[in-house]
C-alpha cells in the first residue's frame, strides 16, 4: 500500500505528548475497518504540530481513521517513499 505523511498544523489548544498518544491510540483501534495502518506519529508541541506516517489504500481512508478516531483529521496529507 502507499505510505502517507499527513500534517496536523495545529494541535487543540493545551495539547500534551500524552493527548497526542491517545489520539494514536484511537487510531490504531479504528484503522483495522478501513485497511489502514498509522505507523509512527511526531509531535512538535512547541509549534502545535502533528505529523503521522500512515500506510493506506488512499488519503481518504487515513482520513476516516482520523475522523472516527477522535475527530483530527489532518490539514494535509502527502504521498510519501521511505528512504534509508
Amino acid at each position: 500500500m502507499p505510505l502517507y505523511m499527513d500534517v496536523h498544523r495545529k494541535a487543540p489548544a493545551g495539547a500534551k505528548a500524552k493527548d497526542v498518544a491517545d489520539a494514536h491510540m484511537a487510531d490504531v483501534k479504528t484503522q483495522g475497518k478501513y485497511g489502514v495502518q498509522y505507523l509512527r506519529y511526531w509531535f512538535d508541541e512547541k509549534n502545535g504540530k502533528i505529523f503521522c506516517l500512515v500506510d493506506a489504500p488512499n488519503p481518504e481512508a487515513a482520513n476516516r481513521v482520523h475522523k472516527e478516531a477522535h475527530g483530527l483529521v489532518a490539514d494535509e496529507i502527502y504521498p510519501v517513499t521511505e528512504g534509508m
